[in-house]
């Protein structure tokens, strides 16, 4: 990341020469330490921003147990957010040559399965669109087989079988107030569809940098539109912003359709 210089005249007596030499590796020595340094510590830093997603997942619990589900939803929102850009920042800042006795894989799958599987079902049985609990251990099952597959993530960075996002499912769940029968239904096909290798789009793995960006970005946007309609429903509903929303979800499963398709590995 940081570099120094080496730029020294030849002109000088041999002994001065070995001088400007020793001070020269003296001070190259002394910026090393720093930057090396500062790499661990930006890669700690974001080891610990991939972290903080449990924190806000536990936030979130913790609203719903108050039946607080508005609030529990804008904290999953965060948590979703920081899932969808620390991975850029790992790869920017090469946090695994920096700190490689710590899996940040692994780290994110942890923070993962209790923000995108544990929590949201605690979400779908208190916004009650399930029948019964029991229902619940088809997303806790299905996306602990999912998590573990090898072949999770394909060659070609896309997800391989439904990402268990259980999140957008109990949002739309709660938002649309739709019956516990059709909120089963839905867990039961979803959780069919974890183990369909059907390929689905890892929007910040794209290799077309401008669908990478615009898919990010709009994610953002999508993001802060559905925190805002859970915090004023009212204002929301006048306008059908929940509706609206599903553009996002029509153009992730869109692309995902025209760009992966069924693996054939």
């Amino acid at each position: 990341m940081f570099s120094g210089a080496r730029c020294f005249a030849a002109t000088a007596p041999p002994a001065k020469n070995l001088t400007l030499m020793e001070q020269t590796h003296s001070a190259d020595d002394s910026v090393r330490p720093t930057s090396r340094s500062m790499r661990k510590l930006s890669a700690v830093g974001v080891h610990l921003f991939t972290a903080s997603g449990a924190v806000w997942g536990l936030f979130a619990l913790l609203e719903i147990l108050n039946q607080n589900l508005a609030v529990a939803m804008v904290y999953m929102l965060i948590s979703l957010t920081i899932d969808s850009v620390d991975g850029f920042f790992a790869r920017r800042l090469a946090v695994e040559e920096s700190i490689p006795n710590i899996d940040g894989r692994r780290l994110d799958d942890i923070v993962d399965y209790l923000n995108f599987v544990i929590v949201p079902c605690v979400f779908i049985w208190q916004a009650g669109t399930v029948l019964a609990p029991a229902w619940l251990a088809i997303p806790v099952l299905a996306s602990a087989f999912g998590f573990s597959q090898k072949e999770a993530k394909t060659d070609d960075d896309f997800f391989l079988g439904f990402p268990s996002y259980w999140n957008v499912l109990a949002f739309y769940l709660w938002l649309f107030d739709f019956s516990a029968l059709t909120g089963t239904v839905w867990i039961v096909v979803l959780g069919i569809a974890v183990f369909v290798p059907y390929k689905y789009l890892y929007p910040s793995r794209l290799a077309n940098p401008t669908l990478r960006y615009f898919t990010s970005y709009s994610g953002l946007l999508w993001a802060i539109v559905l925190g805002w309609t859970a915090l004023n429903p009212e204002l929301a509903s006048q306008y059908h912003v929940a509706e609206l929303s599903l553009a996002y979800p029509a153009l992730y499963l869109g692309l995902s359709f025209k760009l992966g398709g069924l693996h054939r590995g």
